[in-house]
């Protein structure tokens, strides 16, 4: 994929407006990260208890994202994100009463940090899954980097604005910002008016919704070794965001304010991740890219572990910030790349469970860790987790930006059934006749076996290939999908990538007809109630064939 400037979906308005809403809800989110950091290391000495704020933020990400994804591919995403920023600025108000109210104490203030994570896991899927319905294929790439540029812009100075809010006017002060902060945001969202490709077929039940983007993933190689890293990344990376305030306290002996500093620092190296992103890519491959950002993470891990001052602190978290936006930002395109639009809010969403259940998990570890052998063995364990993490790229190899079509194919007629067929009418079996040439065998199987995977990945199920025993030239492929609107659903998930298949099939074909006849039949169930059998009358034949 040719590599656009980082600033061109700038060019777009709507992208534009929702950017420059999002710069003002970053900071209100870090702002409040360092007052509930550092608010929870006033209430409690636990070290654990500490890194626990970390995960009750990333810990809703596990939980609701696969049902966010769900939510995403099926409903209004805009409206499901209003829905989230209104519900986070509610909890954000009930936050900062709380704490103002001197009523916090350290599970109240977990429990209130949970739920504002829970607006984001909502909110995140849609976010992400639109900037594919607002920017240009080319330009989503340089889209996820100005929306990670985005929130490390405010990482660079939020921090710091928040250590002093905290400072000055106690952690009420910024949680009171932070649910400002999505106003602006959601009144963006409310005049933005986008344009949805309708969808003839009626609404995909969520259990179904749900299986079918699991499914989908783990039929997708690409997608699962990319979530594979992901979370290996997670885990180790999150050891710095977790353990900051336990550095900053127990080995610098610093404020609230050194807290926000060295955050601001994190966020400062982050932006030349942003800078560096294209160049990288242009010069490497993504798999090399993502090593580079596994060993240059560790590196600064390191540093940090035996660091006894601010400024050398904040150097290594300035070396971390790059690396940290190089892997995130690359694990991301990768998958909404390799992910048609039917589905790539739950592939977006289950990326994000798999990276942020490691970032969850890790934090617990990392400060138990800390709690038994102290922050700095915590820190150098997560460096050398991150070198192994590198090493795992010779079974997990990230791929290449996915340059397949993945739009609609859009070519399929729906038959007219002439039996009174309904939509959850089923199950339906459908067979589809080949004629092939003996000597095309091995080419039709390897075809067979990529169609199986498309087949089973959009929805079918007891998929089988059958050869006539009496004329080898004759193949069937079966297969079976549980009602006659899933058969519809099916078809209509196919891509433009897919028909390459069917196309290099029917270069095999030879029967009578250009293309494979297809047999669509409902089952229906003959063998008669217990009651109603016939008695078997008496015979005296033989056995015959």
């Amino acid at each position: 994929m040719p590599q656009r400037s980082v600033l061109s979906p700038f060019q777009n308005p709507t992208f534009r407006a929702l950017w420059s809403a999002t710069l003002f809800s970053n900071l209100g989110t870090l702002v409040q990260a360092v007052g509930a950091g550092w608010l929870m290391a006033s209430l409690t000495p636990s070290q654990d208890m500490v890194a626990l704020v970390q995960s009750s933020n990333t810990l809703p990400v596990v939980v609701l994202s696969l049902l966010a994804g769900a939510l995403a591919d099926n409903f209004n995403r805009r409206r499901i994100m209003i829905f989230a920023q209104v519900f986070v600025v509610l909890v954000s108000v009930a936050l900062a009463l709380c704490t103002w109210a001197g009523l916090l104490t350290p599970w109240l203030l977990l429990g209130f940090t949970f739920l504002i994570g829970c607006g984001g896991a909502l909110f995140n899927p849609s976010w992400q899954a639109s900037m594919g319905d607002i920017v240009a294929r080319e330009d989503l790439s340089a889209a996820v980097s100005l929306n990670s540029m985005s929130f490390n812009m405010m990482r660079s100075l939020g921090p710091a604005i928040g250590g002093i809010i905290v400072a000055a006017a106690g952690a009420a002060a910024a949680f009171a910002l932070n649910a400002i902060s999505y106003l602006p945001l959601i009144a963006i969202l409310f005049r933005w008016r986008p344009s949805y490709p309708s969808d003839p077929l009626p609404r995909e039940p969520l259990r179904l919704a749900l299986g079918a983007g699991l499914r989908y993933v783990i039929l997708s190689p690409v997608l699962l070794r990319v979530m594979g890293r992901g979370a290996i990344f997670g885990f180790a990376a999150i050891s710095v965001l977790a353990l900051l305030p336990l550095v900053v306290r127990d080995l610098l002996h610093g404020t609230a304010l050194d807290y926000g500093i060295a955050l601001g620092a994190f966020g400062l190296g982050a932006i030349g991740g942003v800078v560096l992103n294209a160049p990288l890519r242009e010069r490497f491959s993504n798999e090399v890219v993502v090593r580079i950002s596994f060993i240059g993470f560790a590196v600064a891990v390191a540093a940090l572990s035996v660091s006894n001052s601010l400024a050398l602190s904040c150097l290594a978290l300035i070396v971390a910030g790059p690396f940290w936006v190089l892997a995130l930002s690359l694990f991301n395109v990768t998958v909404q790349l390799a992910t048609p639009r039917w589905v790539v809010g739950r592939a977006l969403s289950l990326y994000q469970t798999a990276t942020f259940g490691g970032m969850a998990s890790g934090a617990w570890v990392w400060g138990v860790l800390a709690s038994h052998q102290g922050v700095s063995v915590a820190l150098a364990t997560a460096a050398f987790v991150l070198v192994i993490g590198a090493s795992l790229g010779a079974w997990l190899r990230l791929a290449e930006f996915s340059t397949v079509d993945l739009d609609p194919l859009g070519q399929f007629d729906a038959p007219e059934p002439q039996l009174d067929i309904r939509a959850r009418s089923g199950p339906i079996l459908v067979l589809v006749e080949y004629e092939i040439d003996p000597k095309d065998t091995a080419q039709f199987m390897a075809l067979m076996r990529a169609r199986r995977r498309i087949r089973i990945r959009d929805g079918a199920r007891q998929w089988g290939l059958l050869r006539d025993l009496e004329n080898p030239r004759y193949w069937m492929e079966s297969y079976h999908v549980p009602t006659w609107i899933e058969y519809l659903r099916h078809n209509a998930r196919r891509t433009k990538n897919d028909a390459l298949n069917y196309q290099e099939l029917l270069t095999l074909h030879q029967g009578p007809e250009p293309t494979p006849r297809v047999r669509r039949l409902i089952e229906r169930q003959t063998v008669p109630l217990k009651d109603d059998t016939p008695p078997r009358p008496p015979t005296t034949e033989l056995p015959g064939v």
